[in-house]
């Protein structure tokens, strides 16, 4: 038996921020000649609030909850190039591969951000999944193409959407890697930084050195700081991971805490594993361990045949339901 996890208006505007947001945002300037897609353009969005699209889906326990929008998040998609490569960067306009992002990481991950937030999720060039294991530059180069798309598509965002509203950045995988460089450019020590309500950077390390500004998430109800976590079965470091230096920092997602206390699986609201219509509970504990976050491997229907020790492609999900929960958290505290 083969067993996958996939990954996957109340408009608030506050007055003081947008005067000075107006000051700010000519600085954000698309570079002369850079060919980015249209992002005044919904079809270059993979979830966006004025269309209807798999970010809007709820499991079938969830239906009855009642969403506002009193943040927005701009959510930026993991690696879904991965198949037969045509370039080092994927086509915007490759309908089969929008169709994968659509209804993988859109649907299982940026979903869990619908309760409180409108989402922004553009569609980007972005790198092939084999240029993480290469040294060649032009292969490398590929995540600045990448990021270049990311890069634009906010400026689009800030010019066209925002007007001050408080703010997620979230990314997962290639997509963490991109937000990491998007918080570096325009929050950390800028004007833009009073607006974060936090940073979930996940399955991308996060070095403790990684911000000047921006501390990490310490406390479930802490504002403007960033969260992170690479999940993995326990007793198990990749040996890539240990040659890392400096550590990055890790946060719990079932305590909100960066120590190393481990949370048993009890306190685990729910993962939505393959079915996104079910809700499982109670499937994994978790512990801070070095870089990285520790589990049992979780349980589920099917889940004995469940051999990978790397959880990766699970970040989000086998903590959907608590990391719903942490986001309202965060934005409530963030109003208050």
């Amino acid at each position: 038996m083969r067993t996958r996890l996939l990954v996957l208006f109340i408009p608030i505007i506050l007055s003081a921020c947008a005067s000075k947001y107006t000051q700010y945002a000519p600085q954000y300037q698309i570079a002369q000649g850079t060919p980015v897609p249209d992002y005044s353009r919904l079809d270059y969005w993979a979830a966006h609030p004025w269309k209807k699209d798999p970010s809007d889906s709820l499991p079938a326990a969830l239906s009855a909850e009642k969403n506002d929008s009193l943040a927005d998040v701009f959510f930026i998609h993991p690696t879904t190039y991965t198949g037969t490569r045509a370039g080092w960067n994927a086509d915007v306009n490759d309908a089969a591969l929008n169709a994968k992002t659509d209804y993988s990481s859109i649907l299982y991950q940026a979903s869990v951000f619908n309760r409180h937030c409108r989402i922004f999720s553009p569609r980007y060039r972005q790198a092939h999944l084999a240029a993480f294991f290469t040294t060649d530059p032009i292969a490398r180069a590929a995540f600045d193409t990448a990021y270049a798309d990311v890069r634009a598509a906010f400026i689009t965002y800030l010019h066209t959407y925002n007007y001050g509203r408080p703010l997620i950045i979230a990314g997962h995988s290639q997509g963490a890697l991109l937000a990491e460089r998007l918080l570096k450019e325009f929050f950390d020590g800028k004007p833009l930084q009073k607006n974060l309500v936090a940073a979930y950077i996940i399955g991308w390390p996060i070095a403790q050195n990684s911000f000047e500004k921006i501390p990490p998430c310490t406390a479930p109800g802490q504002t403007g700081c960033v969260a992170g976590w690479r999940t993995y079965r326990r007793d198990y470091v990749p040996e890539y991971i240990l040659k890392e230096s400096p550590q990055s920092y890790v946060t719990n997602p079932l305590s909100w805490r960066t120590d190393s206390v481990a949370v048993g699986r009890e306190a685990n609201a729910g993962s939505v594993l393959r079915d996104f219509s079910t809700i499982v509970k109670h499937t994994t504990d978790a512990q801070v361990h070095g870089g990285v976050l520790w589990v049992h491997r979780p349980a589920f229907r099917g889940s004995v045949f469940l051999r990978t020790k790397n959880y990766h492609i699970a970040d989000i999900n086998l903590f959907y339901i608590n990391m719903r929960m942490n986001i309202e958290e965060r934005i409530r505290a963030f109003l208050r």
